[in-house]
């Protein structure tokens, strides 16, 4: 039996970046309930946030996952081997929606540089451009009489 109660299911860029032509992820927020880990001692301490100070709107956590995530690690079969993001049920239930998108999207992006524009030509092809790239030497200006 699971620990997780799927709360809901959304469709995500796959780096935490949208652009066109970008691939989508679904991402799952699993809630953990609020009496999960009340047995003494605590077999969910190891990767849950600790009880009792967690607990809020019926959950001691919520696990974000990427879709088919793999679970169960030595620790523990319960486990998810690399969670997005996880969260008390505090957090939770404080957390604004926008907020939560940009730690999401800062999870999916890892290490990879910031999306800062895509460039869209007339002939339809596009270029991105991340952070600390220099923008002149990618996109040159048209000027009208050309």
């Amino acid at each position: 039996m699971s620990i997780y109660a799927t709360l809901w299911a959304l469709q995500f860029p796959r780096f935490g970046e949208f652009h066109i032509g970008c691939e989508w992820v679904t991402v799952i927020a699993q809630g953990v309930p609020a009496h999960v880990g009340t047995e003494v001692p605590d077999p969910y301490s190891p990767f849950l946030p600790a009880l009792p100070n967690s607990v809020a709107v019926d959950l001691r956590a919520v696990v974000f996952v990427i879709k088919g995530a793999a679970k169960g690690t030595i620790r523990s079969a319960q486990e998810y081997s690399a969670p997005l993001l996880v969260l008390t049920g505090v957090e939770y239930a404080s957390v604004t929606f926008s907020d939560l998108h940009a730690r999401l999207c800062d999870a999916l992006r890892g290490d990879r540089q910031r999306l800062v524009a895509e460039v869209v030509r007339r002939d339809g092809s596009s270029e991105l451009i991340f952070e600390n790239e220099p923008v002149a030497d990618i996109v040159t200006p048209q000027r009208l009489n050309e």
